[in-house]
């Protein structure tokens, strides 16, 4: 473990490459060389990824997603006919296409076909909408955009054509499924293209795709993950989860996020040659007949849907003992329930703590239940560094809780085109500032205490608190807002808006979440609860006070919904 503190105060190693048009990520040499002669870095390009898999297990079973049952040699040539499809239109390598898809057959086959061109895909969630797609088009200047015709009841097509209409860079709007918008293009024309025989070169080192933060401060940032790292990163967690050509995973969170995407997820599922289920919903309902029908044996699930399942499992009637392994992340478990998963639902629990910036860590396998139980796990790579700090940026004693920072072979060192966040969450030696508050046991493994930015992790969805707070602001009854996170028993954290008025103006709760929920952004973020207050508190120093907001939670002289 480095000796040396990390300090904020200049640029991050990689932040004027991130500044550039093309996204890149960068390692120092002397740690590229490390994680290649370790074998982390296998130097192969998603597309030769696929070769590989389709190679090495063409019959097996690769993907069920409704009707749909694709080998793995199916996957490689739907995959190629769509990246023959974007090569036809013109697409060159490199360019950026935004995939907003759920949980559909239409998926993965989209996201290999985009690698195979030599595409780099920008993953957006089925709830984000016109704000939070726009921000992030202009942000990767991509240059397409595929959705879903319909999904849970919305309408994308005016989206799509609201999205272009604000980004210049749009140039090819893609709808998956049945629609009336003939000025838009069927996703399953590209299907039925010339394929691409082989992969259009990318280096592996090159950005593969760009994830989205959690967005702690304002709108999300773009991460980018190049080939090498990610590969590294799935493989290495198939591994440590236990899976093989055996196992099935079922997909049940969105698909487009960093943990069932990898952690061990569907490519890490892929890599080793089993099969994977989408579901398209994480409900029990849906959920259990698929575990049931197919077999399942590995899935992830964030706290709130971890409760639910057990809620549910003692009411179904559907088979549910292939289930071997459960992982929960996306926010802290409490000991309480994580003791619940093996009784309840008669498979392994293992704790995941992550982030899509990178570092991963898990309990493994064959941990004590003391550990599984009380703990989130350790990191994957032995070459992950990881520092604890106080707030003066000094270490603190082990086993005492403090800010966690990190740096891997599979850790970015930069964000895109993001300046000032990389200033603030990048050090000059390469660690990433994850915003955690955490605790390292003696046995190695670490422990979540907590959050140390202004962000809510409502059910696994990461709120910026700036954001909410931004369009509250917008209406003209609102002179002031604060929004805190609360502990919720079911969602983990729920979001709170403390509301200042101006002088004379009155607006009820609904009719604000109302309008924010109108302002074309994901109806995740609209507030959970919303409280009137004539001023806020602050501290010695002038800042907002959160910690007061939200003890006043518990007052009940509050105009409250």
């Amino acid at each position: 473990m480095p000796q040396t503190q990390p300090s904020l105060a200049s640029p991050p190693s990689g932040t004027d490459a991130a500044q550039a048009a093309d996204p890149v990520q960068l390692w120092p040499d002397d740690f590229a060389q490390r994680y290649r002669a370790a074998g982390y870095w296998r130097d192969v390009s998603f597309g030769d990824w696929l070769d590989e898999i389709a190679t090495r297990f063409g019959p097996n079973t690769a993907l069920v997603a409704g009707d749909t049952r694709l080998t793995y040699s199916d996957l490689r040539a739907q995959a190629q006919r769509i990246a023959g499809g974007f090569v036809a239109a013109g697409f060159e390598a490199g360019s950026r296409v935004l995939v907003q898809l759920p949980n559909s057959a239409a998926f993965l086959p989209t996201v290999l076909g985009l690698f195979y061109a030599g595409l780099v895909p920008v993953f957006a969630l089925p709830a984000h909408r016109a704000r939070e797609i726009t921000h992030l088009v202009n942000g990767s200047q991509a240059c397409a955009l595929i959705q879903p015709a319909q999904f849970e009841g919305f309408d994308y097509a005016p989206l799509a054509r609201a999205v272009q209409a604000a980004c210049p860079s749009l140039r090819a709007l893609y709808l998956d499924g049945e629609t009336q918008a003939p000025d838009i293009t069927p996703l399953a024309s590209l299907i039925a293209a010339s394929p691409c025989t082989a992969p259009r070169h990318r280096a592996p080192s090159d950005v593969a795709f760009l994830q989205i933060s959690g967005g702690t401060t304002g709108f999300p940032k773009l991460i980018p993950r190049t080939h090498n790292d990610y590969i590294y990163s799935f493989e290495a967690s198939a591994a440590i989860c236990g899976l093989g050509a055996d196992k099935t995973y079922l997909t049940a969170l969105p698909a487009a996020h960093n943990f069932p995407m990898s952690s061990p997820g569907y490519f890490g599922a892929l890599s080793v040659g089993a099969k994977v289920v989408m579901s398209p919903s994480p409900a029990p309902d849906t959920c259990f007949p698929l575990i049931a029908a197919h077999g399942v044996t590995h899935t992830g699930l964030v706290p709130p849907l971890a409760l639910l399942w057990m809620q549910a499992a003692g009411k179904t009637g559907h088979d549910l003992s292939s289930l071997e392994v459960l992982g929960v992340g996306g926010a802290k478990f409490t000991a309480e329930s994580a003791a619940r998963v093996k009784p309840v639902l008669g498979c392994t629990l293992q704790q995941v703590f992550g982030m899509a910036e990178g570092l991963v860590n898990y309990t493994r396998l064959d941990d004590p239940d003391a550990v599984i139980i009380h703990s989130q796990g350790r990191p994957i790579s032995p070459d992950d560094d990881i520092l604890i700090l106080a707030e003066d940026g000094t270490p603190v004693p082990r086993g005492t809780a403090g800010l966690l920072y990190a740096r891997g072979p599979y850790t970015i060192r930069a964000y895109h085109n993001a300046p000032e966040a990389n200033r603030r969450s990048f050090t000059p030696d390469g660690f990433y500032c994850t915003g955690d508050i955490v605790r390292l046991r003696a046995d190695g493994n670490l422990e979540v205490q907590g959050r140390a930015t202004d962000h809510i992790n409502r059910a696994g969805e990461k709120i910026s608190a700036e954001e909410v707070e931004d369009h509250l602001l917008a209406h003209p009854a609102v002179f002031d807002a604060a929004v805190v996170a609360v502990p919720d028993p079911y969602l983990g954290e729920r979001s709170c808006a403390f509301v200042v008025l101006h002088a004379g103006e009155t607006v009820t709760p609904p009719a604000l979440k109302a309008f924010v929920r109108g302002r074309g952004i994901a109806g995740f973020k609209t507030p959970d609860q919303i409280i009137f207050t004539p001023a806020f508190a602050t501290t010695a120093v002038g800042k907002l006070d959160r910690k007061s907001l939200r003890a006043a939670l518990k007052s009940e002289h509050f105009s409250k919904e």
